[in-house]
């Protein structure tokens, strides 16, 4: 019988991104949302609707899975929801979890959001579940967030200064989730693995890579903490996020994240995306982007 495995997070980049690298596999798909009119856009999945901050709707969506892809928003309230959604795993009987957790999460990481994920490690740790942890590095996926700019000025602006970062596609880390959890139980159980991309990248590095993929020039601006945390404000982030990024940015500009590890490439035998695999494939984004004014 294939196993049925539930994806949480179901409509963030990499859960989508895993129900696309687990298409086709011997697996029942079946992916909690909050929002039924947002359900997965690919592969098949069964679509349960359910709420992490409502430890009571969540049993539908757990009852009979096997395993369980555990993705938990960035927030103040992160731990409880992983929380509730730990606890419907083991009155369901599940018998995996494998957890998206963040890079460097630790008691005394440098960031609120490192902390507050270790917290939810060692809980996942302590479940009697098996149990594997992911710890992927900075996304390339967050320069689409510079879309617009990059169009309409070939700059982008980041609270980075000289800031070395061993990006990663998050391609590569749903298709490491989709590698465990397509892989016998126990091979991967009490493993935590930290993903990195091929090679850690400064930003006038990744400029240069956009302007290659787009024939065009492109420079990274780098800018204040008060400037970026004024311009995402502007956007309608909430200030806890922008904290957070605050105090990821401040910690790789010292350097914290300037290092990259071999575990993607010994978990798919292959080498991971490189940046400039990244802006060749979405070279089009940063040319349709809307050009704000």
């Amino acid at each position: 019988m294939p196993r049925t495995v539930l994806i949480t997070g179901a409509t963030g980049t990499v859960s989508t991104a895993l129900i696309d690298a687990l298409g086709g596999a011997e697996v029942n798909l079946r992916a909690l949302v909050h929002d039924r009119a947002r359900s997965p856009r690919a592969g098949g999945a069964e679509v349960v609707v359910g709420d992490l901050e409502d430890p009571r709707s969540l049993a539908p969506a757990f009852e009979g899975v096997q395993d369980v892809w555990l993705l938990t928003p960035n927030g103040p309230r992160a731990p409880e929801h992983h929380m509730n959604a730990l606890w419907a795993a083991r009155q369901a009987g599940v018998e995996r979890v494998v957890r998206l957790s963040v890079v460097g999460a630790a008691h005394d990481a440098p960031n609120r959001s490192g902390r507050l994920h270790a917290l939810s490690d060692r809980e996942t740790e302590e479940s009697g579940m098996r149990w594997t942890i992911l710890r992927p590095h900075w996304f390339m996926q967050n320069l689409l967030n510079e879309t617009g700019d990059i169009a309409a000025a070939g700059t982008f602006q980041l609270n980075m200064a000289a800031a070395r970062v061993g990006m990663i596609d998050a391609r590569d880390i749903a298709e490491c989730a989709a590698r465990v959890l397509l892989d016998d139980p126990d091979r991967h159980h009490g493993r935590t693995y930290t993903l990195t991309g091929p090679r850690s990248l400064g930003f006038e590095e990744v400029a240069g890579e956009l302007g290659l993929a787009l024939g065009r020039s492109v420079a990274y601006l780098p800018v204040s903490d008060d400037a970026k945390r004024k311009t995402l404000l502007g956007y309608g982030v909430p200030p806890w996020i922008v904290d957070m990024l605050e105090e990821y940015a401040q910690a790789y500009a010292s350097g914290w994240g300037d290092f990259t590890t071999d575990t993607v490439a010994e978990l798919l035998g292959r080498r991971p995306r490189d940046i400039a695999d990244f802006v060749r494939d979405h070279a089009a984004a940063f040319t349709a982007a809307d050009r704000r004014a």
